[in-house]
């Protein structure tokens, strides 16, 4: 319901650009984390110390920083959710047809006699 809602554009906009990002951000960071990590191990077996611990802050950098945009656009948008739903509850009120069974006497009463046709569901 909350993407169908005619409301403002821009927010739906803003999800749909912040997934296809996502989408494209995600393998991306994964395989140059995984480029640097190797490149760093490569440096290693090289004896070429400073290239190789430059490459892991790299690659702590690179991660650092997709997760805390991740964090940062789902909160966002998880917000945007809950001040749409805050303001637009729809409650569906459900009242019992005229032939069911009388409501529950209060404590300390006696329930009225039914009539044999009558059953307790």
């Amino acid at each position: 319901q909350w993407l169908r809602n005619p409301g403002p554009q821009h927010e739906k906009r803003t999800l749909f650009g912040d997934m296809v990002c996502f989408l494209f951000i995600t393998p991306l960071a994964t395989i140059s984390g995984w480029l640097c990590l190797r490149g760093a191990v490569d440096h290693l077996h090289f004896s070429s110390r400073l290239e190789a611990v430059g490459l892991i802050a790299l690659t702590v950098a690179l991660f650092t920083i997709y997760l805390f945009w991740t964090l940062v656009s789902f909160r966002y948008h998880c917000r945007l959710y809950n001040e749409w739903r805050r303001s637009n509850q729809r409650v569906i009120l459900l009242a019992p047809r005229a032939a069911a069974a009388a409501p529950p006497a209060p404590p300390g009463l006696r329930p009225a006699k039914r009539n044999s046709k009558e059953t307790i569901v």
